[in-house]
């Protein structure tokens, strides 16, 4: 009984060879091409299972005139044929000899793709767990059901089979002959490769998929690095859904890839265990401890050198009520390429509206400072403005004022001290406007002495080193000190020696002129700011000023130009804190006094968590509004630039 199109009705061969030996191989390609020749005119009677090549493959006479039939002699396989299109199997054939780890197959028997021929039968070899290639033009069909003919064929002569047994059926047929057309064969159901041998040593394939430079670009935090372990401990694997599970059950793919990837060095965030959420606490921790909000892991997050940056200024406003249009120049100087972490103002004698100036702080500065905390006594202002994302490592802010007048209700000389602990290093700032006058040195001197004496911080905030804190001076009792002020010291020397100095050197060199400098000289006894130092001095005096110009006091008074604006600072350890310029602001000119201002690197230590925190309180309605005037200065800016383009006047000669 033969089909319309001439074969018999159970020609579908499986065509199965071994690939033991390459002698084995060519006997059997031969013998099955003679036999084939020799048999072609048969009766068409159904083969049976297990049939050898030289009985199976027959074909009626009426098709041997048309078709040319030539032994089939296997060879090895070649290269890839690139211009042939690749199927879904044979990539997944690919993929396995790139990562050969395991001798299992990468396949997946629920999977089907499309077909290679149009010949199959059943064959007696073992069942594949490869994936089902197809065999037929229906190939989705032929991989999931099984045809009449092959419930004919099956043993024991019933009309029908078992669903697993037409499946394994199928999958040996469409296995067996999709080898055969792509050149390789299966063994036992397990995919194997001629020998080719390499004409130099391969170098050793790392097994990873995450290359070099990506493992590099995105490292894990320190306190991540045993994630994969314990991943693997608790569950078996890590990230399965960023790569393929079936690749990962296999061994085939390096897990470490996912875990690789998981922090980027770019990132500030890191990821955080439950069991860490469950159990952390930040009110209790030591001084290394794992998880510790002020600990040394947390520090090094931020600050790697465990350095920062403060900005410390001071200005003496004369009470004027003008502010100055710009303060960049002041707030923000062009010699340090970056914007400090922290900004200190002092303000001596400060404009009625003392709100009004610290919104001008804030529209400055940006949207990247908050105010941690301001203070006032009197005509005093202090602002201290802190980087957003590091105000969750301040302690709480504590302040104190002294009053060095005689009558305490006028307050406008004396001192305001704000402090507070930023991870394990405590901080002090006091501004202060002591007693003016040339000849009163010593009423300056009594300033100093009330102040250090007076000023009761801290409050409850703890000391971080007890130990070598002093009663009797504040200064002793915080591991950084920066003061800073109109300190009213003079230059000890009449007004036309000091203008001839000044003229002789116009290129800022005033090191004659600190020879006469009041503080400088009283520092170097010993007789006020022990301990305290100050950085080089370049820049001209800053004081005293015609209110809008450049020249020095021109009144009737005639005073004498004089370093009256100073910042100094004192430190517990030696070096914590490293001058990094040191200048005044002579284009903000609305004062007889010009700003002057420090910028510093101050080491940072790791901290304790049994401090009490302020919890990232800042000044919020401040920061709105000094954010919407920022704005809404932009847009008055680019509205100007556009009428400017508009209004521009083309003359054609």
């Amino acid at each position: 009984m033969s089909t319309p199109n001439g074969f018999p009705q159970h020609s579908r061969v499986c065509l199965t060879r071994s690939m033991e030996g390459g002698a084995v191989q060519d006997l059997q390609a031969k013998k099955a091409g003679k036999a084939a020749k020799k048999e072609a005119g048969g009766d068409g009677a159904p083969p049976k299972l297990g049939t050898p090549i030289s009985e199976t493959f027959k074909l009626p006479e009426d098709l041997k005139a048309n078709i040319k039939i030539k032994s089939i002699t296997p060879r090895p396989p070649r290269k890839p044929r690139l211009e042939r299109a690749a199927s879904l199997d044979e990539k997944s054939w690919r993929k396995w000899r790139r990562f050969r780890t395991s001798q299992e197959s990468l396949t997946d028997p629920n999977e089907t793709s499309s077909s290679n021929g149009s010949l199959q039968e059943a064959s007696p070899s073992p069942p594949s767990r490869g994936r089902a290639s197809p065999c037929n033009p229906c190939g989705q069909q032929e991989s999931s059901h099984s045809s009449p003919d092959a419930l004919e064929a099956s043993p024991g002569g019933k009309s029908r089979a078992g669903a697993s047994d037409l499946g394994k059926r199928a999958s040996e047929i469409s296995s067996a002959f999709g080898g055969l057309l792509r050149g390789k064969g299966f063994a036992g159901g397990k995919p194997r490769l001629s020998q080719i041998m390499p004409a130099r040593p391969l170098p050793p394939m790392e097994l990873n998929v995450a290359s070099h430079s990506l493992r590099t670009a995105n490292r894990i935090d320190s306190d991540c690095l045993d994630y994969r372990h314990y991943s693997q401990h608790k569950f078996g694997r890590v990230s399965s859904s960023l790569s393929d599970s079936r690749l990962q059950g296999n061994g085939t793919l390096c897990d470490s890839c996912s875990t690789d990837s998981m922090k980027s060095t770019f990132s500030v965030l890191t990821p955080i265990r439950a069991k860490d959420v469950r159990s952390r606490s930040y009110l209790e921790g030591s001084l290394l401890a794992s998880g510790a909000l002020m600990g040394a892991e947390e520090l090094s997050r931020y600050f790697p050198n465990r350095s920062m940056g403060i900005f410390v200024a001071t200005w003496n406003m004369q009470g004027q009520k003008e502010l100055p249009v710009n303060l960049d120049d002041f707030l923000l100087p062009t010699d340090p390429d970056f914007a400090q972490d922290m900004y200190v103002i002092g303000v001596q004698e400060g404009c009625p509206d003392r709100r009004e100036w610290e919104i001008r702080l804030q529209e400055t500065l940006g949207p990247h400072y908050v105010l941690l905390h301001s203070a006032a006594h009197g005509v005093l202002y202090m602002s201290v403005f802190i980087r957003r994302d590091l105000i969750w490592f301040c302690s709480e802010v504590e302040y104190a004022t002294v009053t060095t007048r005689i009558v305490s209700q006028i307050k406008t000389k004396g001192a305001l001290g704000i402090s507070f602990t930023f991870f394990g290093t405590s901080f002090l700032f006091i501004t202060s406007h002591f007693t003016s006058g040339d000849s009163k040195v010593n009423e300056r001197k009594l300033d100093y002495n009330k102040t250090i004496q007076a000023l009761t911080l801290p409050k409850n905030v703890p000391d971080t080193n007890p130990y070598r804190s002093s009663s009797s001076d504040v200064t002793t009792r915080f591991d950084e000190v920066f003061w800073f002020g109109d300190f009213n010291f003079r230059l000890n020397k009449d007004r036309e020696t000091v203008d001839s100095i000044l003229n002789q050197n116009p290129n800022t060199d005033v090191s004659k002129l600190l020879v006469y400098d009041q503080l400088t000289s009283e520092m170097s006894r010993g007789s006020i700011f022990k301990g305290f130092q100050e950085a080089d001095i370049h820049f001209r005096p800053s004081y005293k000023f015609d209110i809008g110009k450049d020249s020095y006091d021109t009144t009737s008074k005639q005073r004498t130009p004089s370093y009256t604006d100073r910042v100094v600072f004192r430190s517990r350890y030696k070096d914590d804190i490293q001058a990094v310029k040191y200048s005044s602001c002579p284009v903000i000119k609305t004062s007889d006094h010009r700003p002057v201002f420090a910028l510093f690197r101050v080491k940072v230590r790791p901290g304790r968590d049994n401090i009490p925190l302020a919890a990232g309180l800042f000044d919020r309605d401040l920061y709105l509004i000094g954010i919407r005037r920022r704005a809404t200065r932009e847009l008055l800016r680019l509205r100007e630039q556009k009428d400017q383009r508009s209004s521009s006047i083309c003359s054609i000669s």
